[in-house]
């Protein structure tokens, strides 16, 4: 059983839609952001960082004391260790979902970020850093749509984390882009969206956000 301390952001639906991939049990404990949650004690237990997401893991592969495990790319890599599973299939595989993922988690991820801030949080309008992080976030959708041109998935052939870790980011009207100027982006898009786990996964955001 794997304890996930979430609350539905990009970052944290992407260990959802590892976990439903993968068919793990899991159980999720709310960190309602909005709240102050990631600031408690017993989160920052977990995650030194008050960021979430992060688990514990109640089976780690050694049979040992349960694991806990902070930040998103980290939790992805360790869930595609232990099961063998989205990582890359050989080792040269698995070195392109590492760049891919590491370009997700350095770049994509904290540019977009600064995006959303900016554009829809910021006390006020701070015109330079608007104008700043909408041309990053073009440029970066367009990194990605490059990568993507005749690949169904961001590394080739085989959906990988990968795919799980940009796809929630890409957000084109809220980050102020034409997503038909990246074609093979919303192609690609289109198709993880239609997963049935992805399906599975954004519908626990929904029952979290707006709890019976």
């Amino acid at each position: 059983m794997i304890d996930l301390h979430y609350w539905p952001t990009p970052n944290g639906h992407k260990i959802t839609i590892f976990l439903e991939e993968a068919g793990i049990d899991y159980a999720i404990h709310p960190v309602d952001i909005g709240k102050g949650d990631q600031f408690r004690p017993e989160f920052l237990a977990i995650s030194p960082n008050n960021k979430m997401p992060a688990i514990v893991d109640h089976a780690p592969s050694d049979g040992g004391a349960p694991i806990s495990v902070f930040e998103s790319g980290a939790i992805l890599l360790y869930l595609a260790h232990k099961t063998g599973q989205f990582g890359g299939a050989t080792p040269r595989a698995h070195v392109e979902v590492l760049q891919w993922l590491m370009w997700q988690v350095g770049g994509l991820g904290p540019m977009l970020g600064q995006n959303h801030h900016f554009t829809r949080f910021a006390p006020e309008r701070v015109p330079y850093a608007i104008d700043r992080y909408l041309k990053e976030t073009h440029r970066l959708y367009g990194v990605l749509d490059r990568q993507l041109a005749g690949r169904d998935y961001v590394t080739g052939d085989a959906y990988t984390i990968a795919d799980m870790a940009c796809f929630p980011w890409i957000l084109p009207e809220p980050q102020g882009q034409d997503i038909n100027d990246f074609p093979h982006v919303a192609a690609w898009h289109a198709r993880i969206k239609q997963r049935p786990a992805v399906v599975r996964a954004y519908e626990r955001a929904a029952a979290v956000q707006t709890p019976a």
